[in-house]
């Protein structure tokens, strides 16, 4: 979904501060030039593009080191919204702090739970320093110097430090090196890109023998490809599971047509939750 140089810029809502990744994924998707407004919860990310106050909202999901962010699954499921684009950012964090302090003068970093656990094994390596979690990894930033902490550093972009009287302590201090964060694109529009070749859905099964292989054969038998398949527990019903599943293809054609009606049969609940240009930014890229 690129972005046209003489249209309006796009409007979209994130989680964080300025200058968080997620932020930095939406100006790597739109151009600089995008209008990102902050939010200080996923929900009210969502609630932003529902109430169009922006039109677009970005919302990281699975990170290829830690896994998915499971809040933003559950409120895909919860939201009528539609995922029309998605991307992957490479995550390379710093620590920072104020400028003149040394590594030696910290107590404690600051950060997001998930990039905490991306530098789990950095921040291990620094005897009688807590870490912290926060909301976003700019704001942490921003904390600090708001509240001139001496003593404190947080995992950010390198993009956050440039606020005047901050400095970079280490660079690239994640545990591993090829660290990409996947984002989604949402809005409240059912918006299908020409170039979709990428679907997601949620679904349920109802209660018969081999129910998870045999939804899966819907796709295996007209040899689709899955690309991402999770469970979740489904709230509010007990030890009952909804699943997650990311194919290549769009319903546009007659066999992903074919396997979404014979996943219908088989199902007690099924949503789609959009059609949207697999994801570019990964160096080597997936295999096809």
């Amino acid at each position: 979904m690129a972005s046209d140089p003489d249209a309006a810029p796009a409007t979209v809502a994130f989680q964080g501060d300025h200058d968080a990744y997620s932020e930095l994924a939406a100006f790597k998707f739109f151009g600089e030039n995008a209008s990102c407004v902050p939010c200080a919860l996923f929900e009210q990310v969502f609630d932003a593009v529902i109430s169009g106050t922006t039109r677009y909202g970005i919302l990281p999901v699975e990170n290829s080191s830690t896994g998915s962010i499971h809040v933003n699954y559950d409120l895909l499921l919860q939201h009528e919204v539609s995922i029309v684009g998605e991307i992957y950012y490479r995550v390379d964090h710093q620590l920072i702090a104020h400028a003149g302090a040394d590594l030696q003068d910290l107590r404690v970093i600051y950060s997001h739970p998930q990039a905490l656990e991306q530098c789990r094994q950095f921040i291990a390596s620094l005897p009688g320093i807590r870490a912290v979690p926060a909301l976003d990894t700019a704001g942490s930033v921003r904390m600090i110097l708001e509240q001139n902490l001496r003593d404190a550093a947080a995992i950010a972009s390198r993009r956050a430090a440039a606020l005047p009287g901050m400095q970079i302590l280490r660079e690239n201090i994640q545990d591993i090196a090829e660290n990409y964060t996947r984002f989604l694109l949402i809005s409240r529009e059912s918006l299908v890109p020409a170039e979709a070749d990428k679907t997601s859905i949620v679904y349920a099964m109802k209660n018969i023998p081999g129910a998870l292989y045999k939804s899966l054969s819907a796709f295996a038998l007209r040899d689709i490809d899955l690309c991402k398949i999770e469970s979740r527990p489904w709230r509010g019903r007990p030890f009952e599971y909804i699943f997650y599943l990311d194919f290549r293809g769009t319903p546009a054609q007659q066999r992903c047509r074919n396997a979404l009606r014979h996943l219908e049969e088989m199902t007690s609940f099924l949503k789609i939750l959009g059609s949207y240009p697999e994801g570019e930014g990964l160096n080597p890229p997936l295999s096809r």
